[in-house]
């Protein structure tokens, strides 16, 4: 135990320093999204994000607007577990057909008024699957959509403009 101890004394700090965030356009972004918010909800956003047969990609750059870095509750949206208590539903992925009643019960048990925005190139017309036995393609194709946001994955950045585009889509 000694040795390791040792080990980790000499070597040090072997780790890059933290970014800073100097991205204005973030900055930017997310005042106007929280300046919708507060006008529409009274100062926050529930999402509920669905994944409707994605590969993924879309739900690590959604988790990245968790982080620290990109820190997207300050602008005043929270992700929820329950579609009962969501402002906003975030679709990624074609709508497989295993999926397709899991959709609908989820946006039936969304109250109104709600956003619908299907975040990705596959969320937004079918990707590479489409529509196929196993697949019935983009989102709207089954739900209505209010938004989307082209990309695979698309970038954080793209996903809070996406919410912003959604605020702006109904008064």
């Amino acid at each position: 135990m000694l040795r390791i101890l040792l080990k980790s004394l000499r070597t040090g700090v072997v780790t890059e320093p933290t970014p800073t965030i100097d991205d204005p356009e973030l900055e930017k972004i997310g005042i106007e999204v929280k300046r919708q918010i507060d006008a529409r909800f009274g100062g926050s956003l529930a999402v509920r994000e669905v994944d409707a047969g994605s590969c993924n990609g879309c739900e690590l750059e959604i988790h990245a607007l968790n982080n620290p870095y990109y820190d997207v509750e300050r602008f005043g949206v929270h992700f929820v577990a329950s579609p009962r208590h969501a402002d906003l539903l975030l679709v990624t992925g074609v709508v497989s057909r295993h999926m397709q009643t899991a959709l609908l019960r989820t946006l039936e048990a969304t109250p109104s008024p709600r956003f619908v925005i299907a975040a990705g190139a596959c969320a937004c017309d079918g990707g590479e699957f489409g529509v196929s036995y196993a697949s019935c393609g983009a989102v709207e194709n089954v739900i209505p959509v209010d938004a989307k946001i082209p990309g695979c994955p698309p970038a954080p950045v793209d996903l809070l403009r996406g919410i912003l585009a959604a605020l702006a889509v109904r008064p």
